[in-house]
């Protein structure tokens, strides 16, 4: 049931902006699809300005201070792709809490198999498609119109609102959160609570996700005549070695492990191990010559869970793949490390966790559900560069279409978290209400 004054008859703050965020539905898919028909696709990073700029104007027409905050000294950031991000500022008139939601507008690549244009920002049978639909443009929407929706019920805030618009969180958010982090312009110092609408859809807050640990195996040969490939050494045949191995001793292991952490799906609860990418021999030649290959790469995402030490992961491909390259005394076999993001989790009892429960009670007239996420987003960096420890993710979209063709929301749905949105940050926000 939703709120009510002590006036008889009076609606409440809630009220108010659930009724603005209703009026404004037209406006909130239109601005969805605008986000959307800029292909702002990762990599290689294109048309990062022109969305941050369309961001930037929304932000500004909301009474927002508007910047635009490129990523100096990182290696991404070229003049063929710069790399962009926005973040509108808002005042506060209070003692209240400063919230920051953040959203990244970068998306993956369309890939084949859809249905529409997915560039176009179709709106039929009520939903919007499109990439990034789901993940995240339809997030970012609701951000914006929920406080929106504050402005124009003419609440004034005990605290504030910030709003930013990030690049890169596809390829790790280094560009993006990360480097708004570590120049200091999202810190614990200027930010209570962080707020990200990923899609989990109207009902769920997500609390945390799991760790990630991206690694190289490296096989090498020695090149022969392919007539005759016993006179070498086939580094890709090593790495089938490898790739069995990891299929059928390791695998196993993970099945049997499972972590209390309330990964969805349910069978994202167990840790993980993805053949991202294999290659080997020529690559990439429009003409082949006969040669055994000598050199064979495969990139690996393995995710891990809370109860696995990161040390023992590394510690157990690390020794697996020794016992393959002992197996043959032939085999040379390296691991080299990309990329390792530990897990993280959002006190259960957190005010931004209590808020948004309580303002989907209010919207939806259900208890949330608390879920944590198979796969690692921006709240790594609010946490761990930051230092703020009080965030979650909540937006609409089903996590399941997430980089899929024919990537949608459910109009209804988009309305609901912009509306919950605005709820919890009422709570958040203000000293008392």
């Amino acid at each position: 049931m939703r709120n009510r004054s002590s006036r008889a008859g009076a609606p409440s703050r809630a009220d108010q902006v659930l009724k603005e965020v209703e009026d404004a539905r037209d406006e909130i898919v239109a601005f969805t699809a605008d986000l959307i028909r800029i292909p702002t696709v990762n990599p290689p990073g294109d048309a990062y300005r022109e969305c941050a700029e369309l961001i930037g104007r929304r932000l500004a027409d909301a009474d927002l201070d508007v910047q635009y905050i490129e990523a100096d000294g990182r290696a991404e950031h070229t003049a063929a792709h710069p790399r962009v991000n926005v973040v509108g500022r808002g005042g506060g008139r209070g003692a209240g809490k400063r919230i920051h939601l953040n959203g990244h507008f970068d998306v993956v690549p369309p890939g084949e198999g859809w249905s529409v244009d997915p560039f176009g920002g179709v709106v039929k049978d009520g939903r919007i498609y499109g990439r990034g639909a789901s993940d995240m443009k339809s997030g970012i929407a609701a951000a914006v119109f929920a406080v929106e929706a504050i402005r124009r019920a003419g609440i004034d805030l005990g605290g504030a609102v910030d709003i930013s618009g990030t690049v890169d969180e596809e390829s790790g958010g280094f560009a993006g959160v990360a480097h708004l982090c570590r120049a200091g312009i999202i810190s614990a110092h200027n930010t209570d609570y962080a707020i990200i609408p990923e899609p989990f859809g109207p009902d769920r807050v997500c609390v945390g996700h799991r760790g990630v640990y991206w690694f190289d195996v490296v096989a090498r040969g020695r090149t022969a005549h392919g007539s005759m490939p016993h006179l070498g050494r086939s580094a890709i045949d090593d790495m089938g070695a490898v790739l069995e191995a990891f299929r059928t001793r390791l695998s196993p292991r993970l099945a049997a492990r499972r972590s209390a952490l309330p990964v969805v799906p349910e069978s994202a609860r167990h840790p993980s191990l993805n053949v991202n990418a294999v290659e080997g021999g020529q690559t990439g030649e429009a003409v082949q010559s006969p040669c055994v290959a000598d050199r064979c790469t495969a990139t690996f995402d393995r995710r891990f869970i809370p109860e696995e030490p990161f040390n023992e992961v590394r510690e157990e491909i690390a020794a697996l793949v020794a016992r393959v390259a002992g197996e043959d005394p032939g085999r040379h076999l390296t691991v080299e490390d990309r990329m390792v993001v530990h897990p993280v989790q959002t006190p259960p009892d957190s005010p931004v966790v209590t808020a948004l429960s309580n303002a989907i009670r209010t919207v939806r007239g259900r208890n949330p559900a608390l879920v944590a996420s198979p796969g690692t987003y921006d709240q790594k960096h609010f946490a761990r560069i930051a230092g703020i420890e009080h965030c979650v993710a909540y937006g609409p979209g089903p996590l399941e279409e997430a980089h899929q063709p024919d990537e949608s929301c459910a109009v209804d749905d988009l309305v609901a978290c912009t509306q919950v949105l605005a709820v919890g940050v009422l709570e958040l926000a203000t000293v008392a209400w």
